[in-house]
């Protein structure tokens, strides 16, 4: 059983929005607030990677030239954590350049957290089936949290792939 000390010390508010998009985009940049709509073969995929459906019809995210930051919450065990992934889609392929955890509620798994976890989804990108293009190492006692960060990694670069080709769609017309 969890003591009270513990539970506290595991759960919380780590970053702000702000917070995470400083770190994702530099100090002082302004990254540009939008909207993607989701489509039925997005959502498709998406509910493919997490074994459920998605709920949203439409996601909110950053965007500064060809990075895209994106805030998204999946339930570790019982409650959502809240996970900020900051992609980078202008060289040869879209790849992870930063996973953060911002909020986390449940009183095991808050090991995800720390930079040793976090750091190795770096330099990750969507591979062949929707799947990450390296291995992440769990942790003891945190699979589910882990499971966590990991689908919403894939989601993050699911949807950046979206923006990309949306954009590219845009440009070509």
């Amino acid at each position: 059983m969890t003591t009270p000390m513990v539970q506290a010390a595991s759960a919380g508010q780590y970053l702000t929005v702000d917070e995470f998009l400083d770190l994702g985009f530099g100090d002082d940049a302004k990254p540009e607030s939008k909207v993607f709509w989701l489509t039925p073969a997005l959502k498709a995929r998406i509910k493919a990677i997490r074994g459920k459906d998605f709920p949203l019809l439409r996601v909110r995210y950053w965007q500064l030239g060809s990075r895209t930051a994106w805030i998204l919450e999946e339930i570790g065990k019982e409650m959502p954590i809240t996970i900020g992934v900051v992609v980078d889609s202008g060289g040869a392929r879209t790849s992870v350049a930063r996973v953060e955890i911002l909020a986390f509620r449940e009183s095991r798994g808050w090991e995800v957290r720390h930079s040793f976890f976090t750091e190795q989804f770096r330099g990750a990108a969507l591979a062949e089936r929707d799947v990450l293009s390296q291995h992440i190492d769990g942790i003891t006692g945190a699979t589910l949290s882990v499971r966590a960060v990991k689908q919403v990694t894939l989601i993050a670069l699911l949807l950046a792939d979206a923006v990309q080709a949306s954009a590219d769609i845009s440009a070509a017309e």
